[in-house]
């Protein structure tokens, strides 16, 4: 039997979790997750064919429509999945990691990060609490910090270059959540990392160890609620709001579309993931009545039009951050829509006014 090296043994490994994505709870297009955001585009699909008197087609239309798949931008989404996945992503993915050990080890002067034989099961209440206290802890410190880092990749232009390479998608399908940069990737990785690493060293030190984490089919709990309430729906046609102001609590797959839209009222807003209330209090929190003004892509000038294959996703904004470190920029919200746009499908499940 042939013996592979352990970093082509790593590789080949990876190779084998994209491909089959959909069948791992931890991949964010695990068949579940998709099947629960076609649920909630059926719903959506009945409001509309309800109060447009039968004008919608066929749900299978509705839910794949001309107007996306037959766009460039869809299709680019598809070949960078599996280009990006395979490649660039799997270079930088230890990165976060590495970052989260070290910051543990720093604080608390551990060797190493505990092995799954080191965790404490959870015995009784005390030990529940432990485990609530630290998966909330957890969520809420480092979701803060994504906001952040999500903030500065688009107010810090040099970073912006990299991360308008998510932006450039002018339609969207599930796959275009994996349109990143890996220069995106990897700051987010050791950023994360390291606010992971914070939270495993104050409960090191204040509960003595690290308390389990409540998972589900073994994904984190709060990750796969977040993931089977129409998470796929973020990055779609199909505009989905919470009713009222529960959207300025829970992310709605809305929330995310008028963050991705290059309208001049949406530039540079709704950065949360897990919490729209971070956007609410530092006043980015945008959400519209419909999505007649919501489209996607970024503005002429930031060139996306010049994104038109895997390798110019890679390459591009490297020049574009050397042309920016040569010359000094103008304010990058100087905007107007892209060339090419589609319509959006939209049902507004408000209730009561915001």
């Amino acid at each position: 039997m042939i013996e592979f090296p352990p970093y082509l043994q790593a590789f080949l490994a990876n190779i084998r979790h994209v491909v089959l994505a959909p069948l791992y709870p931890n991949s964010r297009i695990y068949f579940l997750y998709l099947l629960t955001s076609a649920l909630f585009a059926f719903f959506v699909y009945l409001r509309l064919r309800k109060s447009r008197s039968g004008e919608a087609n066929t749900f299978l239309s509705f839910l794949f429509p001309k107007s996306v798949w037959s766009h460039p931008s869809a299709w680019l989404d598809v070949r960078y999945f599996f280009f990006h996945q395979i490649i660039g992503n799997f270079l930088v993915t230890g990165g976060g990691v590495v970052l989260t050990a070290a910051v543990l080890m720093l604080l608390t002067g551990a060797d190493a990060l505990p092995g799954p034989d080191s965790a404490i099961a959870l015995t009784g209440w005390q030990g529940l609490a432990a485990s609530v206290g630290f998966l909330t802890v957890t969520i809420v410190f480092v979701d803060f910090t994504a906001f952040v880092v999500h903030y500065l990749q688009h107010k810090v232009p040099l970073l912006w270059q990299f991360h308008k390479v998510h932006h450039s998608a002018e339609v969207m399908h599930p796959l275009s959540n994996f349109r990143e940069h890996p220069i995106d990737n990897l700051v987010y990785s050791l950023t994360i990392g390291a606010a992971y690493g914070l939270v495993l060293a104050i409960a090191a030190h204040t509960v003595g160890y690290m308390p389990d984490t409540i998972s589900f089919l073994g994904a984190p709990i709060l990750m796969f609620l977040f993931n089977v309430s129409g998470y796929n729906l973020r990055h779609s046609h199909i505009w989905l709001r919470w009713p009222g102001r529960w959207s300025m609590i829970f992310p709605s797959p809305a929330h995310h579309q008028v963050h991705h839209s290059c309208h001049p009222d949406h530039l540079d807003k709704n950065f949360a993931f897990f919490f729209p209330v971070w956007d609410v209090i530092f006043g980015s929190y945008v959400m519209p009545e419909d999505n007649r003004d919501v489209k996607f892509g970024v503005t002429e000038k930031d060139r996306g039009h010049e994104l038109t294959s895997c390798l110019k996703l890679y390459v591009l904004p490297f020049r574009d951050a050397w042309i920016l470190l040569k010359r000094k920029p103008g304010p990058k919200t100087d905007a107007v829509a892209p060339a090419q746009s589609t319509a959006h499908t939209s049902v507004d499940l408000s209730a009561a006014p915001d």
